[in-house]
């Protein structure tokens, strides 16, 4: 586990002295700031409507109305963002030359995997924690309920460490960044719409489409349920999107 927080540390290092991780966190924050603040006034708009109708008022639910969309927007920008953090990660190594003296180190290909992947995910993490200050605002002047909150970016977390164990996955298989991220969102955006093919499927493939879709386990987290079966989703996904990378770095190290 040392070998493998050297790893990660050696990447965070990277990631903070180039642009790379400035760019992401800016434009993730911006993004999501924007669809905050749009939700929250017409959140306010609606409230300022249902004054008038006290049964309205009533079913008014800011979890609901505000944080169940922005999790789902967030979700989205995430699939665009990932890409990028992971792109370099084994790309970069195999262009510059550097794989080389990685595979021929002392330290195993799993603690290697492990380490790049740590870093990015504590890249991610710091992206969320940050984007989770907006909360503060409806917590000060509102009465929003904290667990489904705190269950929506439970969810984040945990998809988000299933897209970078795939964006890692791509990112070893080549040596350009750009093809790496395109590989990336494609395989990303193709399990976040398996839910719409499951729409004109039936029986059995409907019930495949369904779990193997993202949008299905995370819609769960963003209603502030804690499904097991979910979590056993993402850290299965998250598993083989690493087991599949140690496998790819493995077959090059005994070439």
């Amino acid at each position: 586990m040392k070998a493998a927080w050297i790893i990660a540390k050696k990447e965070l290092r990277t990631y903070f002295t180039s642009p790379i991780a400035y760019v992401v966190m800016t434009v993730f924050l911006v993004l999501v700031g924007f669809f905050f603040y749009s939700l929250l006034m017409w959140f306010n708009s609606q409230s300022l409507q249902a004054a008038q109708n006290p049964y309205y008022a009533q079913q008014m639910n800011i979890n609901q109305m505000v944080f169940g969309p922005l999790f789902n927007n967030m979700s989205v920008i995430l699939l665009l963002m990932v890409p990028l953090l992971t792109m370099r990660l084994f790309a970069e190594e195999k262009k510059i030359g550097t794989e080389e003296l990685l595979m021929t180190s002392p330290i195993s290909v799993g603690q290697i995997v492990l380490g790049k992947f740590l870093a990015s995910f504590l890249v991610l993490a710091a992206m969320l924690a940050l984007s989770g200050l907006l909360a503060v605002f409806p917590f000060l002047y509102g009465n929003p309920e904290p667990a489904p909150i705190l269950c929506g970016y439970l969810g984040l977390l945990l998809m988000g460490a299933a897209f970078l164990a795939i964006g890692l996955f791509f990112s070893s298989l080549t040596e350009n960044q750009i093809v790496a991220a395109i590989l990336t969102f494609g395989a990303l955006l193709l399990f976040w719409i398996l839910n719409w093919a499951a729409g004109s499927a039936s029986g059995f493939w409907k019930d495949v489409l369904n779990y193997v879709s993202f949008f299905q386990h995370f819609d769960n987290s963003t209603q502030g349920i804690l499904d097991t079966s979910d979590l056993v989703y993402y850290a299965s996904f998250a598993f083989f999107g690493l087991f599949l990378t140690h496998s790819v770095i493995q077959s090059r190290r005994w070439r």
